[in-house]
């Protein structure tokens, strides 16, 4: 448990950093909707309907100290495509009320909490997304066996959950990741990645953040998008837009048009998307997208 609270820690310094900036943000987005966890915490959660007919739900996980409403590029990309996004605000991001009560794991145990809350009010199927922090809640609603704290209930793995984007999720040595721990994944997933996506500190390394695609066995379609010149929060783009920039929006929208073929292809069971998303497999830049 000592050992599980120290990895915690590293991973939330690298976003603490950025913490004075972060208080800078856009003003916050009341909430659509509360849901209860089963201690009865409430959860604030920010919810965007589809544009059209709904194709599908996607539940959002936002990074460390970040909120939803700081991922309008992704949002508005989803919902023009015919999904809705349900999005918890979680309590280790600068703008919950009660994140001075949520401190080392706790954060992580509310995590799960709220994710479990929100699916079981959705009531249905849907996909799993998420950024840095949050793609790794994302990864576990896929199957991913990430160590958590004894009180909280494993598996982590929801049927609900049929296919996971994670954009940016944390590698080795970026928290509280061991060997192994991506290798359960069990439904199609998007990794993202950048090569300007360095952690912080020394021997820092963007492929880092590709271990779920490594470690997740082959044959389960399973991607991995590397995008040239990307950074963690896309010049801005997302999760931290009081960033100077430039923002990196060409890449955004590249990485925004593959997510949707991805879900249209493998939560949908769209063979003209699956056939779209096939022939954009390269494995040279801009946008190097390998399946396995």
């Amino acid at each position: 448990m000592a050992l599980l609270s120290r990895r915690l820690l590293l991973l939330s310094m690298a976003a603490t950093a950025a913490l004075p900036a972060l208080a800078q943000g856009i003003a916050p987005r009341p909430a659509d909707l509360t849901v209860k966890t089963s201690t009865g915490r409430a959860v604030p959660v920010s919810v965007w309907k589809a544009l059209g007919p709904e194709k599908g739900r996607i539940l959002f996980s936002h990074g460390a100290l970040s909120a939803p409403w700081k991922y309008q590029p992704l949002v508005d990309a989803w919902t023009k495509a015919g999904y809705s996004v349900h999005a918890p605000l979680h309590v280790d991001s600068t703008d919950h009320p009660d994140r001075d009560k949520f401190q080392g794991m706790a954060s992580w145990s509310a995590r799960i909490e709220d994710v479990r809350a929100l699916a079981d009010h959705l009531g249905g199927d849907y996909i799993a997304a998420g950024h840095s922090y949050g793609g790794l809640v994302a990864l576990c609603l896929g199957g991913s066996a990430i160590a958590v704290p004894p009180e909280v209930k494993t598996p982590l793995r929801d049927l609900r959950a049929k296919a996971v984007l994670a954009f940016s999720p944390p590698g080795a040595g970026m928290g509280f990741i061991n060997p192994g721990d991506y290798a359960p994944l069990a439904v199609p997933a998007l990794i993202q990645t950048g090569d300007k996506d360095v952690p912080p500190g020394p021997g820092g390394d963007w492929r880092s953040h590709l271990l779920p695609y490594e470690e997740a066995a082959p044959g389960g379609y399973r991607y991995a998008l590397v995008l040239d010149g990307v950074d963690h929060y896309f010049g801005g783009g997302i999760c931290r837009p009081e960033l100077p920039g430039p923002v990196q929006a060409d890449q955004l929208a590249i990485a925004t048009d593959l997510s949707v073929l991805f879900m249209q292809a493998h939560a949908g069971g769209d063979k003209a998307a699956l056939q779209a998303l096939t022939g954009r497999l390269s494995e040279t830049g801009p946008a190097r997208l390998t399946v396995k």
